[in-house]
């Protein structure tokens, strides 16, 4: 069992289990996409960046919409991690348009996206707020 695998099982289980996001399978769908730094060029590249530099500053995250991320990601990308979760590719899109924010503010507490982010330390910001928020 991967350290990805450990972490996602402390998070919140499989992504069949009712009421829980598997965290691992995002994590490991982020690491198929290329790395964080690879999936906010997509987002930057459909003419974003405005709102992928509020996640990274210090100021307040500007909100994306799911069907933002259906027009931006590739449809296989989208199913592949809906078929992880467990869910339809709409509650997928949602599921990002919700969470990859928090993502990346958390991994750039500075306004500054790390040159080489550590996703692990994603999943342990998941894990903090999970039991002690």
């Amino acid at each position: 069992m991967g350290l990805l695998d450990k972490l996602g099982g402390l998070l919140g289980g499989s992504g069949g289990n009712q009421g829980s996001i598997d965290y691992s399978a995002i994590l490991q769908w982020i690491e198929q996409q290329g790395g964080i730094s690879s999936l906010l060029d997509k987002f930057r590249q459909g003419g974003l960046t405005e709102v992928v530099q509020s996640w990274i500053g210090t100021g307040a995250n500007l909100p994306i919409s799911g069907q933002q991320v259906q027009d931006i990601l590739s449809g296989s990308a989208l199913q592949q991690l809906s078929e992880k979760l467990g869910v339809g590719s709409q509650e997928t899109s949602g599921l990002i348009a919700q969470y990859l924010p928090d993502l990346v503010d958390k991994l750039s507490p500075k306004g500054e996206m790390p040159e080489s982010p550590d996703l692990m330390s994603i999943g342990m910001s998941l894990l903090k707020n999970k039991f002690f928020s």
